[in-house]
């Protein structure tokens, strides 16, 4: 069971990847303003996602999903492909996604929401989140992906809190100087995966209505 919000960059990268490798779940879209009970009786954490696997084991954070869907998966070239088994390269790959949901989202949620946040401007709260997107820039000068011409959990796991982060001004974006970033953003939100399964529409689930087959 699948508890998703669908504009939520953590739902999404969990979404997107279990897409990626076909692990059948129950979608249980989720209104944040008005949770469901079943999701809040869980106990702890009501945030999303969250998985509640078949055994009742709960999966409370996106990351946590990621990695039950790579052990679940049956596709194990491409498991392999997005999570390569040399240690010193899953730390790599990890310091990554670390910096991007520790620092980057930090100035992601003030530069969206800088009213907010009045003690700085939103400009201020962009530049502080274009260190990363110049990071990322100077990276994927060289490669197609963060880690070479195949895509792995980096990518997928950060993709879409560049695209949030994009969408705040989508015009400065798109004018910006971030060529290569932008082309890697573009592959994946442009796929038909991401939008006819990770981002198809659903309504909010409510206890008593069958859960929606993902993907589909």
């Amino acid at each position: 069971m699948l508890y998703s919000f669908r504009r939520c960059p953590y739902a999404i990268r969990a979404r997107y990847v279990v897409a990626l490798l076909e692990v059948s779940v129950h979608l249980r879209e989720v209104i944040l303003k008005a949770k469901p009970d079943a999701l809040l009786s869980l106990g702890g954490r009501s945030t999303v996602p969250q998985l509640v696997d078949i055994d009742g084991t709960r999966y409370p954070e996106s990351i946590d999903i990621v990695f039950w869907a790579l052990l679940k998966s049956s596709h194990k070239y491409q498991s392999k492909q997005l999570w390569p088994s040399q240690t010193q390269r899953r730390n790599n790959m990890m310091a990554w996604v670390t910096y991007n949901d520790h620092f980057f989202k930090y100035w992601l949620d003030r530069y969206k929401y800088a009213d907010r946040y009045p003690e700085f401007s939103e400009m201020y709260y962009r530049s502080k989140g274009e260190v990363f997107l110049q990071r990322l820039e100077s990276r994927l000068k060289t490669q197609r992906f963060l880690f070479g011409e195949k895509e792995t959990l980096p990518d997928v796991m950060i993709f879409p809190f560049v695209r949030q982060f994009a969408a705040v001004n989508q015009n400065w974006f798109d004018d910006s100087q971030y060529n290569n970033l932008k082309s890697w953003l573009a592959y994946f939100v442009s796929s038909t995966r991401f939008q006819s399964v990770v981002m198809a529409k659903y309504s909010a689930w409510e206890a008593g209505q069958a859960e929606v087959p993902f993907p589909a």
